[in-house]
Parts: structure tokens; sequence; C-alpha cells
């Protein structure tokens, strides 16, 4: 189940009008109110008569719902309010009837603030059905004692409580509510614009992707900025008004990546991804380790490297589980740190090409990151994952099979701790983190087993189809 909030009005007889019509494909079948108001009295009273032309009359309803806005003081210009429930397909075999939808919606809305007793003059609201598989509620948004209530951050509200009934009456299909640990998406015109120019990804995801492989094999922000720029990125610094010397913040572009007058398209970290800016990273990072630059390494380096990185990784999922309840913030870091060793082993094994490697990689990254853009600092572990990433960035590509084998060995040893961390966003009900981790490990799994491939050919870019006909210049119906 899930809630739809949909945009605010101010016509509440146009809406009743389209509630109880027939719908624009004649799908409105039966409407009728299911619940009101605590006070406004029985449903039957409420409910529009049929008048003696046969259409219904909504005036007496719209003028009951209007009252108080009409009554108070300053009120809103767009005062309706208008969200709909909806079960998902696996749950729409159960036959609901009129008192279980009322019960739910009246759950919805007494957690979102919406319902009140009728000691507590709130808004005035009904809740009508005519499908099977859903209900609409509609509001003012002006109280009884003329107050208004703005419902800000009402989406979020409300599908945080549609979880919660969802699962008080055991529905398949619960969403989560939103934590805050995707990464920031594209917009549309960015979208677009790769489209026309052919690009398989927009400028935002391809640079993110790079920056996040610079910043897992980097130790300070000197060889971040320096690996960017060998990676060919452009990187604008931004420094102090008060101090020139000192660092703020930067900001990337690909050199391809330009405007109509050829200027770069920069991002600065935060626009990439909330944990992606320059005092995040520094946090990131903890204090400056020196690794000196390692020459060309031979195949028995990488298998010792590939070993040493397994039995830290084994290490710290025990750390994880360890950690959990008892110091939440150090098993945190753990899981940035294994995040960033999975990337330089994606890149060791993968190259430049985004295969299945690279793909659980962004998966595990989603589930290691801390709620709403939130760092850590780093712990000794850490540190040692850390160092383990760098050395995994340093030793160049795998070209045989006994190193191939070795880190296909620490593949399935990050499934494990893709696991353990799974085990811990349950635990502290992070589910969409929870289900990213659960992905990633049979991700992990698949390319351990050697059941999927973990080079893949290069992305070609191809063309993407305009997104609506005739150049995607809207045309006017029945002309």
């Amino acid at each position: 189940m899930i809630t739809r909030v949909h945009r605010r009005g101010s016509r509440i007889g146009g809406l009743l009008r389209y509630l109880w019509g027939p719908g624009k494909a004649e799908e409105h079948i039966n409407p009728h109110l299911v619940a009101v108001w605590d006070g406004a009295g029985p449903l039957a009273d409420l409910e529009p008569r049929v008048t003696a032309t046969g259409n219904l009359d909504l005036r007496v309803l719209t003028a009951l719902l209007e009252q108080p806005v009409r009554a108070g003081y300053r009120p809103p210009t767009k005062f309706v309010w208008h969200a709909s429930m909806r079960l998902a397909p696996e749950d729409r075999h159960r036959s609901m009837g009129d008192t279980t939808w009322a019960n739910m919606a009246v759950q919805m809305l007494t957690e979102v603030g919406v319902a009140t007793t009728a000691a507590d003059p709130g808004l005035r609201w009904i809740a009508m059905r005519h499908a099977d598989d859903h209900v609409h509620i509609v509001a003012t948004l002006v109280r009884e004692d003329g107050r208004t209530n703005w419902m800000r951050n009402d989406y979020p509200r409300c599908v945080k409580a549609t979880y919660n009934v969802a699962r008080r009456y055991n529905l398949h299909r619960r969403v989560p509510p939103a934590d805050r640990t995707a990464h920031r998406r594209p917009h549309p015109a960015e979208v677009s614009k790769a489209r026309r120019t052919g690009r398989a990804r927009t400028p935002r995801d391809e640079l993110r992707r790079r920056v996040r492989a610079a910043a897992a094999a980097a130790a300070s922000q000197e060889e971040f900025f320096t690996r960017l720029r060998e990676a060919g990125i452009l990187v604008r610094l931004r420094h102090s008004s008060t101090d020139p010397r000192q660092i703020t913040g930067y900001a990337v572009a690909l050199p391809e990546a330009r405007t109509a007058g050829r200027q770069p398209v920069y991002f600065g970290g935060g626009r990439l991804a909330p944990d992606m800016t320059l005092p995040k990273l520094r946090l990131r990072w903890g204090a400056p380790t020196f690794m000196p630059v390692t020459p060309a390494v031979g195949r028995t380096e990488r298998v010792a490297a590939m070993r040493q990185a397994a039995k830290v990784v084994t290490a710290a999922a025990d750390d994880i589980r360890r950690d959990a309840h008892t110091v939440p913030g150090r098993a945190q870091a753990t899981a940035v740190a294994a995040a960033d060793l999975l990337t330089s082993l994606a890149y060791t094994m993968e190259g430049d090409r985004r295969g299945p490697l690279h793909r659980a990689a962004e998966v595990f990254d989603r589930a290691a990151r801390d709620l709403y853009g939130r760092v850590q600092k780093s712990t000794s572990r850490s540190q040692e994952m850390r160092a383990m990433s760098r050395l995994v960035a340093l030793l160049g590509r795998i070209s045989g099979d006994d190193d191939t084998i070795a880190a296909l060995a620490l593949v399935m040893d990050l499934a494990r701790l893709a696991d353990t961390l799974e085990q811990l966003r349950h635990a502290q009900h992070r589910l969409h983190q929870a289900e990213a981790a659960r992905t990633a490990a049979d991700a992990l799994r698949l390319v351990a087993g050697g059941r999927q491939r973990t080079v893949t050919l290069p992305l070609t870019p191809t063309s993407t189809p305009a997104p609506t006909v005739g150049g995607g210049r809207r045309t006017a119906r029945g002309r």
C-alpha cells in the first residue's frame, strides 16, 4: 500500500464532482463515503443526494467542508488537500470492506495530523471510495478554530504513516519511509540533453562514479584532486574568503560536457551525493596517511594483497556485528570503508567499464551510507580498510588466474559483509538500505561464483527516442 499526495487546489466542488462522477474511463463504480471527520454526524446524512434530474447534489457536502475556510483568518489560496491510499497489485485479492478502509484511513490521517477527536477543533476531511483497491481523502486546511494547518512535509509523513498501517494489517507491499540515503537524481533537463547528444549516462552520474572512485583510493585532499585530474576531470577549487590558502570546496566537470557557450558544466560535491562535500570527505579520510607510489607489481604481490584485504574484510564483518548495538558510529564508519574497498576492487577487476561489479559497488554504497548525508569519524578498523582500498587501487589490472581467484575470494568475503550489513540495517529499521545490502550481496555472489562476467564490453552510447511525439511539443486533443 502507498499513499499519493496530489497537488493542492482551491475548488473543492470540482474535485468532489470528479470523485463522484463516472471518471475519465467510466472506472468509478458506486462512489460513496467511508469515513468523515469526528463530529460530522452519520455518513448517510452527508452522502450526496440524487436530484430530480438524476444529478448528484454536492452543494451540502461542499459547503460543510468550506465552512471553516470562509470563517478562517486569512486562509490560504490553495486550501484543498487531496490524497489517495492504494493497494499494491499483490494485495488486491484481499476483500476489504468499507469498515476496514475507514479504519486504515483514520489511522493514517491521525498519525499525519489531519484526523483529530471532536474535542480538538481540527480539520474537516472525508474519505470516499469508488473502487475496490483505493480510497480518496479530501481535507480543507483551515481548522475549526480558524487557524491554518499548512501540512508541511506531508508526503514523507504520509508514507511513514501508510507503512505503519500496512504493517498492522499484514499487507505484502510495504513502502518504507524515505531515509535520504539515495544519491541526487539528474534534473530532467540533464536527461534530455544526454538523450539529444547520444550519451549513455548524464554527466552528473558519470562524475559521481569517477569522484567516488578517486575518493576511495585517496587518503588526503591533495591526492584526491590529483587523481581527479589524472582521470581527465576538470577540477575547480573554492578558496576561503578570509584565508586564500585554505580550500573550502571543489567542483568538477567533464571536458566534453559544455553549455551552448562552450563553458564547462561544473557540479559541486554536494550536488553529486550528500556525502561527497570536501568537509565530509576529510572526516571520512581522518588523519592523512602517506603511502609511497607503488611501482608495477607482479602477480604474486596482487595475490598477497587480495588475501590480506580478505582477512581485513572478515574482521570488519565481526566488528560490525559486535558494534551494531554498543557503538553504532564505529560500525557505520567500517561499512563506509568497506564500500570504498569494493569500489577500488571494481576498478581493479573491470577497469573503467561499468560491469556487474561496478553496479554491485554502487548498490553497496547506498546500503553503507549514513542517514541525511552524515559521515562518522574514522576508526582504526575503517583506516585499515581504507588502506586496503588504496593498496588494491595501486595494484593495477588483474592479469592472471591466481590473482583472479584471490580477487573472487575477496568478492565472496565482501558478499558476507553485505549480509552482515543487511542485518544491521534491519535492526535499525532502515529498510531501503537493507534491501540495497541484500541486492548487493546477491550480485557479489553471482560474480564470485563465476555466473556473471566481471568485465563487460564498453557501453556504446545510443540515441534515445524523444519522450513525446512531434519533437517534444504537446498536441491539443482533437486537433
